[in-house]
């Protein structure tokens, strides 16, 4: 296929379901056959294979991993980064051991809400000399911080050699803060969401209990208002870990160079993001979490988009080029050396930086974060920020704290109750969020003011990040020709447009007059290639009235209408998933489906994306390129235009009253997670600046935002809004796409 000027011309029309009744379209498959489409498979859970995406170069690699770190931190809640009040950190309670100390900490992540731990710290202090920090989320242990094992398992460590002293083996979490203060660090333990002193947020399971999904309140998490927002526990517990770095680098005795994370199982997932999205943080040791299979099973570990395209090798080797150690255990990191290390050495390696990366495969032991793994560890921090042990570093005995010791709670600084705990708590850090959001984005864009490059550097790259697909490239175009017919006026094709680097392909259906102004309609509608005929199977009038003006008309069924289904009626809902009980689909953590599995929105907008990059890269070379979507599918089309901007000549947008924010389950099929976040319909069409954009169904205050757009734009000119009272809508949408500008 020739490749044209992104700019010449292509009209896409995709419309509302037709009033009348419609007939069949032509099919292209035999009866029964559906398209040779991979998002027909089941959908992906965390229990899947992540193998890493390869890359040739470095250059390669940075483009990558910038696109992959502004997706975590989206699907964090955390594009672009929340407000950071005050800490008003409380620091109290000091323990005395023999050659370190232990205080209790508490601080506010965001106001009113706490982050909980333990600050051990060295005995002896040179005032002249700065401390390496490390941070240490705990992980799912029972009790967090707290925890303490049970004797029969105590006894299996220290017989098999996973324990060196019995304190440690009884008290593992501990030991490692121990040793690591013992080394000279400053160590920072910190309770995550619902552990130990974390009172204030009840940790949700795998799945929401049975009991409690009618007890749920719209403005509560796990709701699709939350999920909307990208409101998250993930979210909120990644917060709390970049606030803990804000926490640390707040004392006067740590260098700000040397901060570390560490963490095992759920704890090694947070030290992973942590330092895939917050390059203050110097050195990353995530254990028994980083492979190519499980992902991760609590909610902590899962938010919207997270691992569509990537896995956790990625997310690990967002750390490159600094320090990243990592050990692996007869669970599901025992592959790790064969799959996933290589790929991490070979992005270590592009960097010229093989000696920062470090892996133990100790896959004679089950999940663990034991003696002979934190050893590993203690030789990688000793090695990296200069402290000067012998390898390997053995630990000494220690005398353990009690959980009075470890408490930040007491008399003086009693815990939180009533309003500040359960269901209350969750509105307001829910409120608080969407209040700060809120603002941010109207720092951005409001009636009076759009700051034109932040909105589409932060807002338009986030549309495109939750779409999660660009313009596809000519060569990643093909297409097969099933028939064609000469109709008269017009040659009618049917034929399979393939995007072949996804292992997408979509029943397409075109029209081509004989005399073709160059001019071509995509006709695409929520019912499919089926609305372009009425119920006696004829063409409607406004594609009848295209074709006269010697414009082709193209339609297609796009992923859920059509020849994707077994009766060829459209889908009528989002499939979601929930883990281990489907009778809790419904209310379940929508994470579990949308952090592995694009929504039918951003799948129906890749399709359209297809569709555009084949007809614009078609060698009969269309001068002009109008998209145009009424009703169901206007929000399709307002995102593929914020994406493939000036590809698009003309759009035209019928929203028919649409708003994100009237759906009221995750399952509807515009579903989309982040919406709201990033400002809602509206703004998405505002993204359209200064393209010509033609628009319908919006009332004056919302369309108020679309004109602020295009006058600072300077292309007021560019924007028609449709008069509500003129009669004939489409008709209307037809003369506009007709007109042929000077």
């Amino acid at each position: 296929m020739n490749i044209r000027h992104p700019c010449s011309a292509i009209v896409i029309m995709i419309t509302c379901v037709m009033s009348v009744a419609l007939a069949d379209a032509p099919r292209l498959l035999p009866t029964g056959q559906l398209p040779n489409d991979v998002r027909l498979a089941p959908l992906r859970t965390l229990e899947g294979y992540f193998p890493f995406a390869p890359v040739d170069s470095l250059q390669q690699w940075k483009t990558r991993a910038e696109k992959l770190r502004r997706q975590v931190l989206l699907s964090a809640g955390l594009w672009p980064l929340p407000t950071k009040a005050a800490l008003n950190a409380v620091i109290h309670g000091k323990v005395e051991r023999d050659d370190y100390t232990v205080e209790k900490v508490f601080f506010e992540s965001l106001p009113g809400h706490y982050v909980t731990g333990s600050l051990y710290r060295p005995k002896s202090i040179p005032a002249d000399r700065k401390l390496p920090c490390v941070l240490c989320p705990h992980g799912h242990w029972p009790n967090g911080r707290f925890f303490e094992q049970n004797k029969k398992d105590l006894r299996l460590e220290l017989a098999t050699g996973a324990e060196r002293w019995e304190h440690a083996a009884r008290f593992p979490l501990q030991a490692r803060c121990v040793q690591l203060a013992r080394m000279g660090c400053l160590v920072f333990h910190y309770d995550m969401l619902g552990y130990a002193d974390s009172v204030q947020f009840t940790p949700h399971t795998l799945t929401i209990p049975i009991e409690q999904l009618g007890q749920i309140k719209p403005d509560q998490f796990f709701t699709v208002d939350a999920d909307s927002r990208l409101q998250t526990t993930f979210g909120l517990q990644t917060w709390n870990s970049v606030r803990s770095v804000d926490f640390v680098l707040s004392l006067p005795e740590v260098d700000p160079a040397r901060i570390a994370v560490t963490g095992a199982s759920g704890g090694g997932t947070q030290a992973m993001i942590l330092s895939a999205i917050d390059e203050r943080v110097a050195a990353a040791f995530p254990c028994v979490m980083i492979s190519t299979a499980m992902q991760g099973g609590c909610t902590c570990e899962n938010g919207h988009y997270l691992r569509i395209g990537m896995g956790n090798i990625e997310i690990a080797a967002l750390t490159a080029p600094r320090p990243l150690g990592m050990t692996a255990a007869d669970d599901w990191t025992k592959e790790l050396k064969a799959k996933g290390y290589p790929d991490l050495k070979h992005v270590y390696e592009i960097f010229g930086q093989p000696d920062r990366l470090t892996a133990t495969f100790n896959v004679h032991f089950g999940h663990n974060y034991n003696h002979v793994s934190r050893c590993t560890m203690y030789g990688f921090m000793s090695r990296h920020f200069g402290l000067g042990f012998d390898e390997p570093v053995l630990e000494r005995d220690f005398a353990p704290l009690s959980i009075p010791e470890m408490s930040v709670w007491n008399d003086e600084h009693p815990r939180p109750a009533g309003d500040a705990v359960g269901p209350s708590h969750e509105r307001a850090v829910r409120m608080w969020m969407t209040a700060d959001a809120d603002a941010q984005l109207a720092k951005t864009i409001s009636t009076e003011r759009v700051d034109l490059d932040r909105l589409r550097s932060t807002v338009g790259e986030a549309w495109r990040t939750m779409i999660g697909r660009d313009l596809p490239v000519s060569t990643d175009i093909g297409f097969k020709l099933i028939d064609k017919a000469d109709k008269g006026a017009y040659q009618q094709m049917t034929g399979l447009v393939r995007n072949l680097s996804a292992g997408e392909e979509l029943p397409a259906l075109t029209f081509y007059p004989h005399s073709w102004n160059g001019e071509v309609v995509l006709w695409i509608s929520p019912e499919g290639k089926s609305s372009l005929f009425d119920a006696a199977g004829q063409l409607i009038s406004p594609v009848q009235r295209l074709l006269d003006a010697q414009s082709a008309v193209v339609t297609a069924d796009l992923f859920g209408q059509g020849e994707f289904t077994a009766e060829g009626k459209p889908a009528t809902e989002n499939r979601l998933l929930t883990m281990f009980d489907p009778k809790l689909a419904e209310g379940a953590y929508a994470p579990f489906t949308y952090g592995y599995n694009p929504p039918l929105f951003s799948q129906r907008v890749h399709d359209l994306l297809t569709l555009v990059s084949f007809i614009r890269n078609h060698d009969r070379a269309p001068r002009r390129v109008f998209v145009v979507g009424l009703a169901g599918a206007g929000p399709w089309v307002a995102a593929a235009r914020a994406i493939a901007g000036c590809a698009i000549d003309r759009a035209a947008v019928e929203t028919a009253g649409f708003h994100f924010a009237n759906l009221v389950t995750q399952r509807d099929i515009q579903f989309l997670p982040g919406a709201l976040k990033y400002g809602d319909l509206p703004v998405l069409l505002a993204l359209s600046s200064p393209q010509p954009l033609w628009l319908s169904g919006e009332n004056a205050d919302r369309a108020a935002l679309i004109r602020a757009a295009y006058r600072t734009a300077g292309a007021e000119g560019n924007l028609t809004i449709a008069d509500p009272k003129s009669g004939d809508g489409t008709a209307a949408m037809v003369d506009w796409l007709m007109k042929h500008d000077p």
